[in-house]
């Protein structure tokens, strides 16, 4: 339980100013022989904080090392808590790595990483953190990892919201148009499904929005034949 209240207040406190990308000394975690490879790997997130293949591969390595801390394995513990206790310690790990990175005024892939291990507990952080992410992305591709992440939590009034006011249809990826659309019929609001699928219509790459266009389509087609007259 310690370990899920801990969580819970790196949860709700703001960002720290931590420095970028530096490791965090730990006297339960010996020099290992991915220790260089760790080193290698911070430095790419130094240069690039939004490196997803970096960041995945460094939070492997802090999540097994914390899943391996001997601490975990008190002969007192009863033994069904020791592997929800080495899952709790892996997200901690993770989240104090996401919170480091996220310090970078470009890093947006931090800030979606810290909003997908919020959301149970602080969904309207996590939201927060989602908003931010999308602030620093220009591409779009934050806003469409935040709305693919509300929607696949069941949240599509919230992937609506967050879309809806962040969405540059001209600039961002066609993808954040698809989340808004299957968004808006998950919500049950076919209407502004149709809304978002005639504004990809203004995107400047027609040949990646066209494929999505018609898969759209044939989404709102089925949607209104089942919904009640």
């Amino acid at each position: 339980m310690a370990l899920m209240h801990r969580l819970r207040r790196l949860i709700r406190r703001p960002l720290s100013a931590s420095t970028v990308g530096a490791r965090r000394p730990s006297p339960s975690a010996p020099r290992r022989g991915d220790v260089g490879h760790e080193d290698a790997l911070r430095a790419q997130l130094t240069d690039d904080p939004n490196n997803e293949e970096a960041f995945g591969a460094l939070a492997e390595i802090v999540r097994r090392r914390a899943a391996e801390d001997p601490t975990l394995d008190d002969p007192l513990r009863d033994s069904d808590e020791i592997p929800e206790s080495k899952q709790q310690a892996a997200d901690l790990a993770v989240w104090s790595l996401a919170e480091e990175l996220a310090g970078h005024p470009r890093g947006w892939y931090p800030l979606i990483e810290l909003g997908r291990l919020s959301l149970a507990d602080d969904p309207e952080g996590a939201v927060r953190r989602f908003i931010t992410a999308a602030e620093r992305d220009p591409d779009g591709n934050a806003l469409a990892e935040g709305l693919a992440i509300l929607r696949g939590a069941g949240m599509p009034v919230e992937a609506l919201g967050l879309g809806v006011g962040h969405w540059r249809v001209r600039e961002h990826s066609p993808v954040v148009g698809k989340h808004l659309v299957l968004a808006a019929l998950e919500a049950g609001r076919v209407f502004e499904a149709k809304q978002h699928l005639r504004a990809l219509d203004l995107h400047p790459d027609g040949k990646a929005v066209k494929p999505l266009q018609a898969e759209l389509a044939q989404a709102i087609a089925a949607a209104e034949q089942t919904t009640p007259k």
